[in-house]
């Protein structure tokens, strides 16, 4: 995993998934919902939250998707 820094400061992690022409392009929707629900909670905008978890599942993303993003929130919260 890649440690990159997001528009506000906080760093987030990408994973090495290859050149995004490979993904298909409800993939990246997928993905760009997963990374705005990781954005959401890193901002504390939690009312926003099941809305973008429902459009990540309306998208393709498994539970698992999204229960790695709020245990990736978590973690990094509970080291603070």
């Amino acid at each position: 995993m890649e440690n990159n820094e997001s528009p506000n400061g906080q760093g987030y992690e990408v994973e090495a998934i290859g050149p995004l022409q490979a993904l298909g392009s409800d993939q990246i929707l997928k993905l760009t919902a997963l990374l705005y629900l990781k954005e959401a909670l890193i901002t504390q905008e939690y009312e926003s939250c099941q809305e973008l978890i429902d459009t990540a599942k309306n998208l393709g993303a498994n539970p698992g998707d999204i229960s790695a993003v709020i245990a990736g929130y978590l973690k990094k919260d509970s080291l603070s």
